[in-house]
């Protein structure tokens, strides 16, 4: 892999499946590496809050022997008290790894170009790789593998499925993308991914009716329709949406083994219904691989080289 983590498109098919095997190894044993990354420190680098991206980091670096440094929206005010290239050239002289989770990609690109540490993007506005990977681990993990497995997108085309996009397009996972008019994907991302899966000989398939999209797909996966910083557009995307809800009468056009995905929090009642807690959803599974696959990405960018 390259020195940081900032995007899937970055990452090849054979780094995503080492990623994988080491992940599958790391959950059946979780303390085998506990002295792997002994006396290194993580410094977590957030302008949005979090629970499931700052608990699996830490526990997940602490799992590793490490140490965790924990800085909060308040303290940096990167971009604004201090300069990206400034945080990034400071704090880079004191840990050995940065996870950002931010607003803006560029900062978080700009973090890796001078950080002389890895930094791996914990969120921004234009990819969730770390989520990604974990869906695709707790895909292979439920489907036993990733062979012919389709993944039906219902909702918003966020940073969340341009990451879930790329990472199956290079795995040669089938996606179905169903979105309301004006809500795809990226455009540059989509074109991608698209180009992408052809080789691998996949395919990246855009509907606009979502029980089209989950017939005989494997995979039914979606996010809340209204993110951080998107407040102001609630009534709006409330009503756009509205017809993309995950639900019963939606998973009756599915198969009968297909499960449920949604990368939390969940809003009940929007985006997805008390389905969420029934047998065919396998969110919490989900959750906790965030911490198996961190794991993983932690040895391959912060151990023994």
């Amino acid at each position: 892999m390259k020195k940081d983590l900032i995007t899937i498109e970055d990452m090849n098919e054979k780094e995503i499946l080492y990623i994988m095997k080491l992940a599958k190894k790391l959950k059946k044993a979780p303390l085998s590496r506990k002295l792997a990354l002994k006396d290194k420190t993580l410094a977590l680098l957030f302008q949005k809050p979090s629970n499931r991206t700052r608990i699996s980091f830490e526990v997940a670096m602490v799992n590793l022997g490490g140490y965790v440094l924990y800085l909060s929206p308040r303290e940096i005010k990167m971009g604004k008290r201090e300069s990206v290239k400034d945080v990034a050239r400071v704090i880079s002289r004191y840990v050995d790894g940065i996870v950002a989770r931010v607003f803006s990609h560029e900062d978080v690109s700009a973090l890796a170009t001078y950080s002389d540490v890895p930094v791996i993007n914990g969120l921004s506005d234009l990819e969730h790789p770390c989520q990604a990977l974990s869906d695709l681990f707790t895909i292979l993990e439920k489907k036993k593998t990733l062979k012919n497995v389709t993944v039906a997108y219902v909702g918003d085309g966020n940073n969340v499925l341009n990451s879930l996009l790329m990472v199956c397009a290079k795995t040669g996972v089938n996606m179905k993308i169903v979105t309301p008019q004006g809500y795809q994907p990226q455009k540059e991302v989509l074109s991608s991914a698209l180009d992408i899966a052809k080789e691998r000989g996949g395919k990246v398939e855009l509907y606009t009716d979502p029980h089209e999209a989950v017939k005989g797909s494997d995979v039914v996966y979606t996010d809340v329709w209204i993110s951080m910083g998107q407040e102001e557009e609630r009534e709006k995307r409330l009503e756009d949406f509205k017809e993309f809800q995950v639900n019963k009468s939606l998973m009756k056009s599915a198969k009968e083994d297909t499960i449920i995905m949604h990368c939390l929090p969940a809003h009940r009642g929007e985006e997805i219904t008390d389905i969420i807690d029934g047998k065919k959803s396998v969110v919490y599974d989900q959750a906790e691989n965030r911490m198996h696959v961190q794991k993983a990405i932690l040895l391959t960018l912060l151990g023994k080289k």
